[in-house]
């Protein structure tokens, strides 16, 4: 078994921050890569950040520069430091961790998301 949980998600005035966390526990040998995931009512679920050993962090266009992504290795949890909210950020967010399974195996599990909601 393989958990991904995120927390963090609240209402926020635009223009405020929240931070979001996410945590991976289970049957796994190491995290190789974590990454954040939204998706507005109707909408697709989109990328937003993602963070990995190999390729390093990349944002999506529209999050550059307000949000930032970083990982505590030691206990395998992820953090989405979210800054100038706009409404357009309202989402709900999802934590997508992508983990070794055996020393040539890679799967990824994905939390059950957590609610963003910025106000005007």
């Amino acid at each position: 078994q393989v958990q991904v949980v995120e927390s963090g998600g609240g209402l926020v005035q635009s223009g405020g921050s929240l931070r979001l966390s996410c945590a991976a526990s289970g049957r796994f040998a190491s995290v190789k890569a974590m990454g954040w995931y939204r998706q507005a009512p109707g909408k697709q679920r989109d990328l937003v950040a993602v963070i990995s050993n190999v390729a390093g962090t990349s944002y999506a266009d529209v999050v550059k520069g307000r949000f930032i992504i970083f990982r505590d290795n030691a206990k395998n949890t992820v953090y989405l430091q979210m800054n100038s909210l706009k409404p357009e950020d309202t989402a709900v967010y999802y934590c997508d961790a992508e983990v070794w399974k055996g020393r040539w195996t890679l799967n990824n599990y994905w939390g059950q998301g957590t609610e963003v909601t910025v106000s005007s």
